[in-house]
């Protein structure tokens, strides 16, 4: 017989989840902020603890410097918010994964609609690629003791990478995600 636990999980809010089926009205920024500054980029396997949602909010200031729209701007922070959902995978296993992807793709889905980037362009979400793969050269070099590639850094700013205690991630990531909606709103 198969168990109602099977079918879902519970996140940090208390909803109920169905992991192959996300509904936008499931997604919570309490839930991302939080999952996000526990989990540990790179498998845990960098020099010090550094979080997805540290990441996150490097690429969202990366993408500030550059110019970048407010649009683009809180699409950074959420680029990884699946990962809230469905922990992380290393790049080179998830090419192996194409259920994964799928799956991770339902969930940047309704989180995007959760948040109003259902309408996210091709050539916005590529420049979110762009600078997610930028400071992923950072990580490379400075968290995972890898050599520096022959392009070096391409980055403006120079990422924060030292340890931040878990909850003054959390609180940055929600007061950034929230000031971005407003200010998205604002533009309205």
């Amino acid at each position: 017989m198969k168990n109602q636990s099977d079918t879902y999980f519970k996140s940090y809010s208390g909803k109920k989840i169905n992991p192959l089926d996300p509904q936008p009205e499931e997604i919570a920024l309490e839930d991302i902020a939080h999952a996000l500054s526990l989990l540990c980029r790179g498998n845990g396997q960098t020099k010090h603890f550094y979080s997805v949602g540290q990441h996150c909010l490097n690429c969202e200031r990366e993408a500030e410097a550059r110019g970048e729209s407010l649009r683009v701007r809180l699409a950074c922070l959420l680029h990884d918010a699946g990962e809230a959902y469905l922990s992380d995978v290393i790049r080179p296993i998830k090419k192996y994964l194409p259920q994964y992807y799928e799956i991770e793709d339902r969930f940047l889905k309704a989180v995007f609609v959760h948040f109003g980037l259902d309408d996210l362009t091709e050539e916005e979400w590529q420049k979110v690629r762009k600078i997610d793969d930028d400071l992923l050269v950072y990580d490379l070099v400075e968290l995972l003791k890898e050599d520096m590639p022959e392009s070096g850094f391409c980055c403006i700013l120079k990422p924060r990478l030292e340890v931040e205690p878990f909850e003054q991630v959390e609180r940055d990531y929600k007061n950034q995600v929230m000031f971005l909606m407003e200010e998205i709103k604002k533009e309205s």
